[in-house]
């Protein structure tokens, strides 16, 4: 069966006590249960100004 790379870029807002790191482990969860997704990771977080 092929496998393929698919990069995505998503953009959140969250409080301020929320972590990133959590936020983006809980996507890779959801990532994981929802679709045969074989790996899954969080490679990076920017956090972005509030203008």
């Amino acid at each position: 069966m092929p496998r393929t790379d698919i990069y995505i870029k998503v953009e959140v807002e969250h409080d301020r006590e929320e972590s990133p790191d959590k936020i983006g482990s809980e996507l890779v969860r959801q990532l994981r249960k929802l679709y045969i997704v074989r790996r899954a990771e969080v490679t990076n977080h920017v956090k972005k100004s509030e203008d």
